[in-house]
């Protein structure tokens, strides 16, 4: 996948003016949330399910290499292949090898986020494979020739009305002549399509949410069914995935898939959880003739051993962060330029592709704090973010106006006698400016913050020191 991060300021402007994303974004925000908020509250020992998950991602990650060797030997016992890759280029390499040793000719892709980090679907169109995705909204994307704009719902940006018209679009040449409005039509128009494509794949491709150390077992988690067809149905399973995604056991597996769901969808499981313990056995009535899995590095070793975003690693890519994020919910996917986006995507990107090729995208952040509220294995966001936004300014990677900015407002904010008239003088001019009119629509250089119906209550004229103690002093206690 392209990375065009360097143009984020640019494609905020153009999402910001889009009336169909902020439909669609306004319609599956709702949804996450009230649904996640439901299934955490009918778990009262939900917050000791994070600390357990915690405790399971830290433990894992200080013993990562012991566990994966552990998962090799055992995968590989039971007749599966393991295949290292340190960057995208040699995980794209490995998995064309196999597609080309195969003799493929269609290969089926279940959703995966490290194939899209890796460009894995730009190298199989370019190496003339017919490449199919078999998750509705990676499909849903295909036909529309965009990329993923979430983790766990890839077409969230498209409205009914869009997909609608895209299916209309590509299906009336297969004999669909009728226009197809309602979800339950949408979707049984593409399992139509899709069928066919199953049974004639050579290789398929899936990511792994969790590899089980202890059995070699790889696992899918999916709502439609499609990931166990791309697994069990074509010649070849290639399981695509990151060093990351080891466990040691199938009970901290369990304690992470409750974890998961919740966070996720606001399931107390997701519809469909399959474990893949390498290729077909002879008395095996289904499943692949042979089972490769790819771990991927590609700057993960990195994070892991720079204790200052280490946590990022215990993700285990709920996109409950980006569900909760204002900057998300107003911009939607596509302007962080890469596979990640929201606040888990402002922190791996700059991490994986460099804080020059993303220097915006640690700013895009109020630091609310929701991202680590809802985090289920409580990855503390906003101080990688903090983090992030200091080394940049250590290192001057942002602009000098940015710069000049922060370095001001610091020489301000360390001296009280200085602070304390500056913030009587603020308060007082903002409350005159906007006299009368109860909030504030605009300010002379800060346009940007106004833009999407966003406004500023007038302050009183009196700064919070002085209405705290009635002067400039706070009063003793």
């Amino acid at each position: 996948m392209n990375t065009s991060t360097t143009d984020f300021k640019a494609r905020v402007r153009v999402a910001l003016n889009d009336r169909h994303l902020e439909q669609a974004l306004g319609r599956a925000r709702d949804g996450f949330v009230l649904k996640r908020r439901k299934a955490v509250d009918a778990r009262p020992d939900f917050e000791a399910l994070r600390d357990q998950g915690v405790a399971i991602r830290d433990h894992t990650l200080d013993h990562l290499e012991d566990y994966l060797d552990q998962f090799i030997q055992a995968f590989e016992a039971q007749g599966g292949q393991v295949h290292r890759a340190a960057d995208a280029e040699e995980a794209r390499r490995i998995v064309l090898d196999i597609c080309a040793q195969a003799g493929a000719r269609r290969v089926t892709k279940g959703k995966s986020m490290v194939a899209e980090e890796v460009g894995l679907n730009e190298a199989l169109d370019d190496a003339g494979y017919d490449r199919v995705e078999t998750d509705l909204g990676e499909y849903i994307i295909q036909l529309a020739h965009e990329t993923p704009s979430h983790i766990i719902a890839p077409a969230v940006h498209k409205t009914r009305e869009q997909i609608t018209e895209l299916f209309h679009e590509h299906h009336r040449k297969l004999g669909f002549a009728e226009r197809v409005t309602s979800i339950p039509g949408l979707v049984n128009e593409a399992r139509s399509v899709l069928r066919e494509r199953f049974l004639t794949a050579d290789v398929g491709i899936t990511g792994a949410n969790f590899l089980v150390a202890e059995n070699g077992a790889s696992v899918i988690v999916t709502n439609e069914g499609n990931g166990d067809l791309t697994a069990t149905l074509p010649r070849v399973h290639v399981s695509v995935t990151g060093i990351e995604r080891v466990v040691p056991t199938l009970e901290d597996m369990t304690n992470l898939l409750r974890l998961l769901g919740r966070s996720a969808t606001g399931q107390v499981m997701t519809s469909y959880t399959t474990l893949s313990t390498g290729p077909r056995r002879a008395d095996d009535t289904d499943g692949p003739l042979a089972h490769h899995v790819v771990l991927v590095d590609n700057g993960r070793s990195g994070m892991l051993a720079d204790p200052r975003y280490r946590a990022m690693l215990r993700c285990i890519r709920c996109g409950a962060c980006l569900n909760h994020c204002p900057v998300y919910g107003a911009i939607g996917g596509h302007a962080y330029g890469w596979v990640y986006p929201g606040p888990m995507g402002s922190v791996l990107t700059p991490l994986t592709r460099g804080l020059g090729s993303a220097q915006d995208l640690p700013q895009a952040c109020t630091l609310n704090g929701h991202c680590a509220e809802v985090c289920p294995v409580k990855i503390p966001l906003p101080e990688l973010l903090r983090g992030l936004r200091e080394y940049q300014f250590e290192q001057r990677v942002i602009g000098r106006r940015p710069r000049w900015a922060v370095w001001l407002w610091g020489q301000v904010a360390r001296r009280p006698g200085l602070y304390r008239p500056v913030a009587r003088w603020s308060a007082r001019t903002l409350g005159w400016l906007g006299r009368g009119q109860g909030v504030l629509q605009r300010l002379p250089m800060a346009s940007g913050w106004f833009k999407g119906g966003r406004y500023l209550p007038v302050p009183e004229g009196r700064s919070f020191l002085e209405m705290l103690g009635g002067g400039d002093t706070v009063p003793s206690t």
